[in-house]
């Protein structure tokens, strides 16, 4: 009899620590995209793009189509927006939102209705001439990260 009791307790003790990890690690992920560290969680790159150098010349930058709707942040999409990370979790995508708020700009988040992924747009403009300037700009304040380096013009249906 207590040989049953004793691997009774054991096995529920057991089975209740394997549930742990599980939300420790939940946890662990929440907290650093809480905490404005960086979490790769990206989960698509844009395509291909032919990037311009010349500012004056963007005939020749791709833009990705989509039909967003903002889901965080106070400020109405315009025509284009430059995308600077894309997740899965609105969670990841509200803790960059906030680190660019802190660094001045007035990102907000959208969510791409085709495929529920969480857009950040750090900036938007009613040109894709001011979109591209931007961009470049975004890029250059930030060289050492190479997500913000894969930085793409949204064009909102």
């Amino acid at each position: 009899m207590n040989k049953t009791v004793f691997l009774l307790i054991v096995g529920t003790v057991f089975s209740l620590s394997a549930c742990k990890s599980s939300q420790n690690a939940y946890k662990e992920a929440y907290e650093k995209a809480v905490s404005g560290d960086e979490v790769k969680t990206t989960i698509e790159e844009p395509v291909a793009v032919n990037d311009a150098t010349d500012a004056d010349d963007v005939s020749n930058v791709s833009v990705r189509e989509e039909k967003v709707s903002v889901v965080s942040g106070d400020k109405e999409l315009k025509t284009y927006g430059i995308v600077c990370g894309s997740f899965s979790l609105k969670a990841n995508a509200d803790a960059l939102r906030e680190r660019l708020v802190k660094d001045g700009y007035e990102a907000v988040v959208v969510v791409n209705e085709a495929g529920k992924t969480y857009r950040v747009v750090c900036a938007t403009f009613d040109t894709k001439e001011e979109a591209v300037a931007e961009r470049n700009k975004f890029k250059a304040r930030y060289p050492d990260n190479q997500d913000f380096q894969s930085a793409w013009i949204l064009y909102k249906k």
